[in-house]
This record gives structure tokens, sequence and C-alpha cells, in this order.
């Protein structure tokens, strides 16, 4: 029996789960849920919070944004990963080719260990300092730069056994506002993208497992935002790019996503061709997301099976392990 997986994720409030979130785990429509810093205590509290959520679906990827720097969900034994500007300027100093990879790979093989399926990583947006929420986030302002570390931190990630997710498309390097507050607004048009920003996405498309939307509005190009939009996806990403892989969307509780209902917001990614929308932080919604699926017939989808973890790794025998030892050296010296 092939494996399929609701196209909802949402988030939980707390450490274990409550009813409601085990009522809610169980609809059809929920495929997904990820983590944030307020679900994490220890890896052991957050090992059994997976089991728990897999004791009520087998069927559900977990998610968490575990870049370093600024953006790590889960701290006390996981390693204290430096933002990936750091990471690269150091490979950068020292030639070093492998740090990506390894880091890459590290970052993975943690989270897996817990029973964590997905990290939404690693961050395609070309930038050093002009995005107020990108930032260090990000490898570079250089696109060749990014495209060459996204990659070897890709192959990591494979290594370890986990499926990559590139953000945010087509690119959020560019604007000044961060889009969890207002919507942004990017002028340019589709050719000085092309060329800058979607670099990254163009030259790693057979190797991305998947893309997250931007919450944007690039208006000299269309009318609405990535998740929105049919153009963007259909057009741009699956015919001009020739992607293929996964379309997550951004939270729709975000602003940059628009001040109409989350269920609206849901009804309109669906159409446009996102494989999974994501929402979080915003309960009172997640009714409404659910009854718009089930109006419009949203099936669970086999192709979110891909972003299932690929390997079992114990925690114990990977922090005992020569190759992570080795890293945390590396660390050590970025981090002095």
């Amino acid at each position: 029996m092939k494996s399929t997986y609701g196209r909802l994720m949402l988030d939980i409030d707390g450490i274990s789960l409550s009813n409601e979130d085990k009522k809610l785990i169980s609809n059809n429509h929920v495929g997904g849920l990820i983590f944030f810093s307020k679900n994490f205590e220890s890896f052991q509290q957050i090992s059994n919070l997976v089991k728990e959520v897999r004791e009520i679906k087998e069927n559900i990827l977990i998610a968490v944004d575990q870049e370093g720097g600024r953006v790590q969900r889960l701290n006390n034994e996981f390693t204290n990963i430096p933002s990936m500007q750091e990471i690269a300027r150091f490979a950068k100093e020292h030639n070093d080719s492998s740090i990506c990879k390894d880091i890459g790979w590290l970052i993975s093989s943690e989270l897996i260990a817990t029973g964590i399926d997905i990290n939404f990583a690693p961050v395609l947006d070309i930038d050093e300092s002009t995005s107020s929420i990108i930032g260090n986030r990000a490898f570079s302002d250089n696109p060749e730069e990014v495209i060459s570390m996204a990659s070897d931190y890709i192959d990591g990630m494979h290594q370890a056994g986990m499926s990559s997710t590139g953000k945010h498309f087509p690119g959020h390097g560019g604007v000044v506002e961060d889009s969890h507050k207002e919507l942004p607004e990017d002028i340019r048009q589709l050719d000085d993208l092309m060329n800058f920003d979607m670099r990254p996405y163009i030259k790693l498309a057979n190797k991305l497992d998947a893309i997250m939307c931007a919450h944007i509005l690039f208006p000299n190009i269309h009318k609405s935002i990535p998740s929105f939009s049919e153009y963007w996806i259909k057009e741009i990403v699956r015919n001009k790019i020739n992607y293929d892989g996964l379309i997550f969307s951004d939270d729709l509780t975000m602003l940059g996503a628009g001040g109409e209902t989350c269920s609206e917001k849901a009804r309109k990614s669906i159409q446009a061709g996102c494989d999974m929308v994501l929402v979080c932080n915003n309960r009172k919604e997640i009714e409404g997301v659910i009854n718009v699926f089930d109006e419009m017939g949203v099936e669970p989808s086999e192709r979110l099976s891909k972003m299932k973890k690929r390997t079992n790794i114990d925690w114990n025998e990977l922090n005992n392990s020569d190759r992570k030892s080795n890293i945390n050296i590396k660390l050590e010296k970025i981090r002095s």
C-alpha cells in the first residue's frame, strides 16, 4: 500500500500533546507537524514527543527550522551551530570545501536521531546585510557562492538521510522588510531575478527535494505572491526552471501572506500548486482550513512521502563518532 500524507502542516503549543492536538493530528488533512522552541526541553523530551505523535499517525511529516545562528529551535544537547554566513566565511578563509557538507550532515543526523523528518533548509537567499530577516542566515551575497555551499550542504543532508528544502523562493534577500510583519514588495523584473536570486534554484533544481515560497510581492512580474500564484508555481517553477520536486507555502499566518482568513489563503495555495501549506500559531484558523479542504476535495498526497527521513540514527553512536568530533573542532574555531 502506498503512503499518502495530508496536505496541511500545523504546530502545537506545548512539550506534549493535548487532547485537541491528538484529535487534529488524526484528521485526514493533517500530514505535517512543525516544532518550535516552545515545544522543546531536551533530546529525550522531543524524542518522546515524536513517538507520541507517531502513535497517533505514522504517515505524518515532522519538521523544524534548525538552520543554526538565529534560527535554531532545538538547543541544550544539540550542537550549537553558527550562522551559515559564519560557516561560509570560515570555508573561504580556510579553503575548506568540506565544512558545509559536514554541517548539513551533522544537523540532519541530530534531527533524524530524534525521529524528525524535515529541516527546512538550506536558505538560498542571496544576502549579507540587506534583509532585516535574512542577513547572516544566508551563505553569501554572491549567487555562485550560495550555489556551491548550498550544494555541499544538501549533499551532507542526503548523506545523513534527510531531504532538503530550499527557501525562500524566488528570493528574500533583495528586500529590507520582514515578511512575518508586513508584505515586502520587490520591484525587479523577472530577468533580474533569473540572473541573480533565482540562480540557486535553477542550478540546484535536480538536487533540491522541496522549495518553500517567500511571502513577497513582485508587482512587475505578477499580482500575487508565489504561494498563491499559478504563474509563479506552474509557469516559472514547473515550466521555466523545470523543477518537479515538492513545493511548500511559508506559514500562512505571517502578515506577508495578507489579511484574508487562512482558509482562503490555503485554498489559493492548493489551487496554485503547493503540495503542502503551513498554518502555525493560530489554532482558531485550523478548523476553517480543514473545512475548505473538505469542500475542495483535497486528497492526501503520495508525493509528500519523499520527504520522510530515509535512515535511523542512534544518538549515542552519533555523539561518539569521529566525524562529529572533527566537526566540533572546526566549530570551536568558528566560534572563537
